[in-house]
């Protein structure tokens, strides 16, 4: 860990992130409101049928979040579906971890023959 994550608190990307992506348990509609110590006061609540800002609060979760807010707020379905467009405005060291232990596909990445 870097002394920037040590004195800014922050944990690297693995120590954050569930270790398979069956452990998200987000809804898949409705209304979210982020905790506090993930989003600035007014910017609380997030429709998850608006396509942008879902995405906006998964990119939120992901970069902010602990390993039981990702795991809390992200549901794989709707992470799956948005990934493409998600994973261009993250870090990406981020993002390789995410695409790692979530087996997410990145931008331009489509299954072989035969495979789902």
């Amino acid at each position: 860990m870097s002394l920037a994550d040590l004195l800014t608190g922050r944990k690297r990307p693995a120590g954050r992130l569930p270790r398979r992506l069956e452990e998200l348990r987000g809804p898949v509609r409705g209304t979210i409101v982020l905790p506090r110590h993930l989003s600035w006061p007014g910017m609380r609540e997030f429709d998850l049928s608006d396509d942008g800002i879902r995405r906006s609060m998964y990119g939120v979760v992901l970069t902010q979040g602990r390993r039981n807010d990702v795991a809390r707020f992200l549901n794989p379905g709707l992470l799956r579906d948005d990934w493409p467009l998600i994973r261009a405005s993250l870090d990406p060291r981020l993002r390789r971890w995410c695409e790692r232990r979530f087996a997410l596909c990145g931008s331009g990445d489509t299954p072989g023959p035969g495979g789902a």
